[in-house]
């Protein structure tokens, strides 16, 4: 079978694998496709490195195996790329800063190792906002530079895994990897049109989905995880499947499914992103979906009790941390911050080297952290819910600033909102409670830009989660590709 580039570019990860494992579809072929894409499409700066040699490389090894071993690759001959946070053999792992510009670790982080163990092919690492600590994916052009949104190419596409947002949706590749700490995987997925997961975290301990431990350039080992991002909710259960070894995901009827509609998540939000969600909502409720007001006035109190002290207390402990354990350039985050490129980083590690929280962080961990779990917990058990939904993001992507980074966003020509507590406030719950998140398209504004809808699930029942998400997304749909 010959197949023409646009068809090669359509394909969702679970497409090209069985093309692949068919035989229909050489991975050569897939990958030199997407490598001459990701060249063409340069000006998104959506991508740090492209391995171009490693990748085909890696193609051929893929295609060269007889079809009985083919079928034993989940991923066969998948490509995708890495959040340039996340250790990687052979890539550079820089979080976007000049301080770790050019460094290469000693080993994959074993979350990318279980999908290159699967068959998966890293094209490249995906660009971000300077060290994951902002929304915007924003750079100093003097370093990383600014991450371009797809579908207008003057706007954000959200962070911190931007990049690896932005490749996605320009269908560079169809899957790869994001970290998520207060909501990078989940606004990005919804500001590009595409789906991202945060997986449970929890105590941090045992009821970690995910363990990547010193393999993330860190912000907050309470709050960070890694996290996939594709073009289908589908395909994002198909990644975790394999960094899990999670089975089949269970079946789910739309019909009297129980999810929460948390008022504060509900509020001040722009009126197009208000429009797009309500009509998700009367479209799933024509599906027998059962949807609980749910008042959660306490959530906002709680979840501002728990966040800035965490992230911000444990940044300073956490960094320094995995400059030792990887033999980093730079040992000191002193170092590391004295060569931060955007004024918006610089600002939040002048906290971070100052310990500006350490007085609230003991409360915010110990007193005000089990108090939110408690209360997400709560709610899902006394209102028998499946979920919560909810907007992602308040609105819908904002114009680049390319001098600060990140400053302030209008709703609606209100008052000025400084742009990451805009974008953070529905994301953050999940994150600090530690409970799974995922975003899914709702639809698009009249100006063409992304929607998207978040679903927030019990704590461990990510799978669940997912097919969930799975069922939304064949009611709702997928967005159509941005034309570039």
């Amino acid at each position: 079978m010959t197949w023409t580039v646009d068809e090669q570019l359509a394909l969702t990860a679970t497409e090209a694998i069985a093309a692949i494992q068919s035989g229909r579809l050489k991975a050569a072929d897939y990958v030199a496709t997407l490598l001459a894409r990701a060249a063409s499409l340069e000006s998104l700066n959506a991508l740090t490195t492209l391995d171009l040699d490693g990748a085909l490389a890696a193609a051929r090894r893929i295609d060269a195996l007889p079809a009985a071993a083919l079928a034993q690759l989940p991923l066969a001959g998948l490509p995708i790329v890495v959040k340039d946070n996340i250790n990687t053999v052979g890539l550079q792992t820089s979080a976007g800063t000049p301080a770790l510009e050019g460094f290469i670790p000693k080993a994959n982080a074993p979350s990318v190792q279980r999908l290159i163990d699967a068959g998966a092919i890293v094209l490249g690492k995906a660009n971000m906002h300077e060290l994951a600590f902002g929304i915007t994916s924003t750079n100093l052009a003097t370093h990383a530079g600014p991450v371009r949104n797809p579908y207008d190419p003057t706007r954000i596409p959200g962070g911190s895994s931007g990049g690896t947002a932005a490749a996605i949706a320009a269908r560079i590749v169809p899957a790869g990897l994001g970290t998520d700490t207060g909501g990078s995987t989940r606004i990005p997925a919804a500001l590009t049109g595409i789906a991202g997961f945060r997986p449970s975290v929890g105590n941090g301990g045992a009821e970690r989905r995910y363990h990547d431990p010193d393999a993330v350039v860190p912000i907050s080992h309470t709050r960070d995880t890694v996290g996939p991002m594709a073009r289908t909710v589908a395909d994002i259960a198909l990644l975790d499947g394999v960094i899990t070894g999670s089975g089949a995901l269970p079946d789910i009827a739309l019909s009297g499914l129980r999810v929460g509609l948390p008022a504060p998540l509900w509020e001040g939000l722009e009126r197009q992103v208000d429009d797009i969600a309500r009509d998700a909502l009367r479209r799933l409720e024509a599906a027998g979906v059962v949807f609980v007001p749910v008042a959660m006035r306490e959530l906002d109190h709680l979840n501002g009790m728990v966040g800035g002290p965490i992230a911000i207390h444990e940044a300073l402990d956490d960094v320094r941390a995995w400059l030792v354990a990887n033999d980093a350039p730079v040992k000191t985050v002193a170092e590391l911050a004295a060569r931060i490129a955007s004024p918006d980083v610089r600002a939040i590690y002048d906290g971070v080297l100052g310990d500006v929280l350490a007085v609230q962080y003991d409360d915010a961990l110990n007193l005000w952290r089990p108090r939110l779990r408690a209360y997400m917990a709560a709610t899902f058990a006394d209102e028998r819910l499946d979920a919560l939904l909810f907007p992602t993001t308040r609105l819908a992507a904002a114009p680049i600033d390319d001098v600060y980074g990140s400053s302030f966003v209008s709703v609606d020509g209100g008052e000025p909102i400084d742009t990451m507590d805009a974008f953070l406030r529905n994301t953050d719950p999940a994150s600090t409670s530690g409970i799974p998140g995922l975003s899914l398209p709702a639809g698009m504004t009249p100006g063409g830009l992304p929607v998207g809808l978040e679903l927030d699930g019990p704590l461990g029942e990510d799978r669940r989660l997912l097919a969930i998400g799975v069922a939304f997304e064949q009611l709702l749909g997928v967005l159509p590709a941005p034309t570039l």
